[in-house]
């Protein structure tokens, strides 16, 4: 009885591997994808098989955008370009691009503050949160119980019991150790809460594989806020491990601030099949200095592999500088090409990478990379006065770009991110100016893969091997 149960069972993970198989056939997004699961799941299903169902690819079908459910919404994008175009006309082969990846139009009347670091962050976030008069939308992947955490705690529910209507989406994985507690805490004192993996109930999905890794406050849909900062005290460079903790977010003011908002309610839609857009200010402020700008919002919801296509359509924009900052650097094929077909045409490229690892994989995956890209004359830049979280593009004299968005396949392919491109040049002097300062904390890579330590150079390319769940 006991061997016919063992068999039985290896039969039906058999079975359940072939058909695991075909969908990864079916449903990955890369040939490299379904080639790596269909191996793994063939020969070793009773492993592969329960990592297929809570990693593996799934579409997110009935993914509806709460700008399809809102006509005046839809109205409101098909007459924003028009009531206020852009100013820079010179650039209409990047507006055009990014407006197909991102599904909303680039205009005037924005700008863009950078907040370096937490102490800048987290006092231009609680202060606007502070002044909210109608309500606060919140969106955090990581928050933590610290006391960055109950500052946020205690500040939307002084909002909410202030009249102020308060919403907050979390990430379920990425807030796996944040306590039952904090969440009925904020429920109890008035603050609307979603999970953002809520939709069909939390028994129904196994997909921890696709995280919202957004950070966005919105308040009165006047002031907003996004980049890589989430809600915790290793942002203000408290963690005993990391130390200091080199960041950048972006407070924005004008119409992007709305496009932000959008991008929240599509979110809150997901999460709860509730379209709140008709509860919120859909009012156009024109910011002084007048900016063109688009909130470039990318996920697996999507029909392409729109962050692959954000970062490509940067990259290939850029004719004289082109600078990176992302904490994690596992890029796809076809960033790795153009980053080298960049530097081939003579842009001055720089990668601005952490020399600290905090998640070893994916830091000796990047290894794996590097020394190709410096054949191409790319400088890689490794930080080393602490650890470096921020996610920033620089392009030439006047694209500047600020959000959530890690030059990794799982920002590209698997994670719901967002960020923001500004076109103007006295932002990208400023930014220009940040990049310098962190190249001045960093050192210049020499070393290839061959000269390292035999741990890493053996742990590079097998790491690299788990680079589409990286």
């Amino acid at each position: 009885m006991h061997f016919q149960f063992e068999v039985i069972t290896l039969l039906a993970f058999q079975i359940a591997g072939i058909y695991c198989a075909f969908l990864a056939i079916r449903d990955s997004r890369t040939p490299q994808g379904s080639a790596a699961w269909t191996v793994f799941l063939l020969a070793a299903p009773y492993l592969a098989v329960p990592v297929y169902l809570f990693l593996g690819s799934f579409n997110f079908d009935g993914y509806v955008t709460g700008r399809r459910d809102s006509d005046d919404v839809i109205g409101g994008l098909k007459t924003f370009k028009i009531d206020h175009p852009a100013k820079l006309t010179e650039n209409k082969g990047i507006y055009e691009a990014l407006e197909k990846i991102g599904d909303i139009p680039v205009g005037s009347g924005s700008d863009l503050d950078l907040l370096i670091d937490g102490e800048e962050t987290f006092g231009a976030i609680f202060e606007a949160i502070s002044a909210a008069k109608s309500y606060v939308l919140v969106q955090s992947y990581i928050i933590n119980d610290d006391k960055i955490g109950g500052r946020l705690r205690d500040a939307l529910i002084e909002r909410a019991q202030n009249g102020v209507d308060v919403r907050l989406i979390y990430d379920a994985v990425g807030c796996a150790k944040l306590p039952k507690s904090y969440l009925e805490t904020l429920s109890n004192g008035g603050v609307s809460v979603v999970n953002a993996h809520a939709m069909g109930g939390p028994k129904s999905r196994f997909q921890i594989n696709f995280r919202n890794h957004r950070k966005t406050v919105v308040v009165d849909g006047v002031v907003g806020f996004t980049g890589g900062l989430n809600m915790g005290d290793e942002y203000m460079g408290e963690d005993p491990k990391f130390g200091l903790w080199r960041d950048t977010h972006a407070r924005l003011s004008g119409p992007v601030v709305l496009q932000l908002q959008l991008i929240f309610v599509e979110d809150w839609h997901w999460a709860t099949q509730k379209n709140i857009s008709e509860t919120l200010n859909w009012e156009v402020h024109i910011a002084e200095p007048n900016k063109d700008a688009v909130l470039v919002a990318t996920g697996p919801g999507d029909t392409f592999d729109t962050g692959s296509l954000y970062f490509c359509a940067l990259i290939n924009a850029a004719t004289d500088r082109l600078w990176i900052a992302s904490p994690y650097f596992v890029p796809e094929n076809d960033i790795l090409t153009a980053l080298k077909l960049a530097a081939m045409r003579g842009v001055d490229v720089r990668v601005l990478v952490p020399e600290v690892a905090d998640h070893k994989i994916t830091w000796l995956a990047a290894l794996a990379y590097l020394d190709e890209l410096i054949e191409a004359d790319i400088e890689i830049w490794r930080y080393n006065e602490g650890f470096m979280h921020q996610k920033v593009v620089l392009v030439d004299d006047l694209i500047s770009s600020v959000g959530t968005t890690n030059l990794d396949n799982r920002s590209c392919r698997l994670n719901f991110e967002e960020t923001v491109v500004v076109f103007d040049q006295e932002t990208a002097a400023q930014t220009a100016a940040m990049f310098e300062a962190d190249f001045a904390r960093s050192f210049l890579l020499t070393k290839k893969l061959g000269d390292r330590r035999l741990i890493e150079r053996i742990g590079a390319p097998v790491a690299r091997l788990f680079s589409p769940l990286l």
